[in-house]
């Protein structure tokens, strides 16, 4: 049995005959130029935003819990924190560091934990 590997594009090739990233964190965004596989940087730049829109679903919707918990404890700081933190969380997959990756390399360095906590593309 023959396993192909099919790009973003549709094109395929039979896996045996290709050279392929190093790994499959952006499996999505390869595309074949004759026998070597490459990472599109455009799409795996949207692929990214995606997991970091992913990751912050559940972070947002506990920062929630904790402002409301400052609001009925009257705690202005906490407020305030609370909201830097969501904004910050909010504006994660516009980060310059994403929009200026030149590589996959830096792409993969992008990943801003003190936001966003473990980075899996480490």
């Amino acid at each position: 049995m023959t396993t192909n590997i099919i790009d973003k594009d549709g094109n395929s090739i039979v896996a045996s005959d290709a050279t392929v990233p190093s790994d499959r964190l952006f499996r999505n965004a390869w595309s074949l130029s004759g026998s070597t596989i490459t990472e599109d940087l455009t799409a795996s730049k949207v692929i990214f935003k995606d997991k970091i829109r992913e990751v912050r679903t559940p972070l947002l919707a506990a920062e929630d819990v904790i402002y409301m918990k400052a609001l009925e404890g009257a705690d202005t700081d906490a407020q305030a924190a609370s909201v830097t933190k969501k904004n910050a969380l909010r504006n994660a997959p516009a980060a310059s560091a994403i929009t200026n990756a030149a590589n996959i390399g830096a792409l993969k360095s992008a990943w801003d934990t003190d936001v966003l906590g473990d980075n899996p593309y480490a």
